[in-house]
Parts: structure tokens; sequence; C-alpha cells
């Protein structure tokens, strides 16, 4: 039977693993993602509505500034991932949030369970659900035309790509939950970071058809170097 005892100023139980904890924290964040239809729907339809979108909106006029004749779906595919990416974490602050104000994560703090196990599992969960995504979005943009040069591995090297770039941004969206402790504010603060960069960033255009001022901010922007990443992969550039 576990018996309490004193470590770092906290109670914890003998007998409770950091892998158990993990665990524990990993299958409650996902189903909690899974029985959420709004996580649901905005995890998954949006991406694919952009790519439809951007694809049949965009394709004509941006293919003719792209180089060697690539193909828009082609160079479009990296973009659309990214932002998936980019989305999907941002949601991570939002499910924060609610617990802070349900009381869940008041409960969570003062339980036995180790504290970094905690969030690590919650970030476990947000990653899985970001490479499901990223790879049906790879699976559609197939669909739609898009050639993998790379292959197999390649697509694995865009889904390693996206879920290491989404980190910074799983971080920045529950520091802004913490901070804000409001879901609102936490929506309109990340999406106001990552649309913007979104735009301003190598993207949805070559950066030479671009204005300068943009070519400028891009240079610094993170958001290129995702996608720039995941690009020279599915172009096999690298």
């Amino acid at each position: 039977m576990s018996t309490p005892t004193a470590e770092d100023g906290r109670t914890t139980m003998q007998g409770n693993s950091f892998a158990g904890d993990v665990w524990v924290n990993f299958k409650r964040w996902t189903l909690k993602s899974v029985r959420n239809p709004f996580v649901l729907v905005g995890s998954f339809v949006q991406p694919i509505v952009f790519l439809v979108l951007f694809t049949e909106v965009f394709g004509n006029v941006a293919g003719q500034a792209l180089p060697g004749g690539i193909a828009y779906e082609t160079y479009l595919v990296p973009a659309i991932a990214i932002q998936v990416a980019l989305a999907a974490a941002a949601t991570s602050g939002v499910g924060l949030v609610n617990d802070i104000e349900s009381g869940m994560f008041e409960k969570v703090l003062v339980s036995p369970m180790n504290r970094t196990a905690v969030f690590l599992g919650k970030t476990i969960s947000e990653l899985l659900r970001i490479a499901v995504q990223i790879v049906m979005i790879l699976g559609l943009g197939i669909l739609l035309g898009a050639e993998i040069a790379t292959g197999v591995v390649g697509a694995v090297g865009i889904v390693v790509v996206g879920i290491v770039f989404s980190l910074w941004f799983i971080a920045f969206s529950n520091a802004l939950a913490l901070i804000t402790e409001d879901q609102e504010s936490t929506i309109i603060g990340a999406n106001l970071l990552q649309f913007p960069l979104l735009f301003v960033s190598s993207a949805f255009l070559p950066l030479s058809s671009l204005p300068e001022w943009i070519q400028t901010v891009a240079a610094v922007n993170p958001i290129t170097y995702g996608v720039d990443a995941a690009r020279a992969i599915i172009l096999d550039a690298t």
C-alpha cells in the first residue's frame, strides 16, 4: 500500500512512477480532446478548408511565381502543415484555462502526481494530435496533386518538423493561459501572433515575389524557417 512521504515541500505517494503520471495525464487530455466536438472540428476541418481554398483561389496566380515548374499544391502543403501545428498548439492554452476555471488545475497541483509529468503528459497528447493532423494534410495534398519527392521518409520528416516547431507555440499558449486565466484572452493572444506571422513569411509565396518590407520581417520570422525546413524535405532540396 502506498504511504505518503514529504518531498520538495509537497506530499507524494510512494509507488507513483513518473511514467505512470505521464500516462495518466496523456490519457486524460487525449480523451478530453476526442470528446470535445469543437476541438475535433477546429483541428481537422479547418486545415483541410485552408488547403483546398488556398489551392483553388491562389493556385493559378501563385504557380507562375514558383521556380522550376513546382506545382502550387506541392509548395503549399508544407505551409499548411506548419499552420496546422500552430493552430493545434494555440488550443493548448485553452484547455489549461478550462482546467483553471473548473478548479481541476488546482486539484492536480495538490495531488501526489509529479508536476513535470502533468505537463509532459498533456504536451505529448497535443503533439500526437498535431502529428495526426499533419498526416491528414499530407494525404489530402497528395490527392490534390502534391508530390513528396522524398517519399515516406520525407513525410515522416515533415511530421517531425511540425512537432518540433509546435513546441515553442505550445509553451507560449500555456504561458498566456497562466497569465490571463481567461479563455478569450488566450485565444485572441495566440491568434494575434499566429496569423500575422504566417502571412509575413514564405508560407504562401516565394520571398522574392513579396514586398521588401515583408522580406525583411520574414528573415527574422520563425515560421519562415519552419516552413522552409518542411518545404526542403518535400522538394528534396536538403
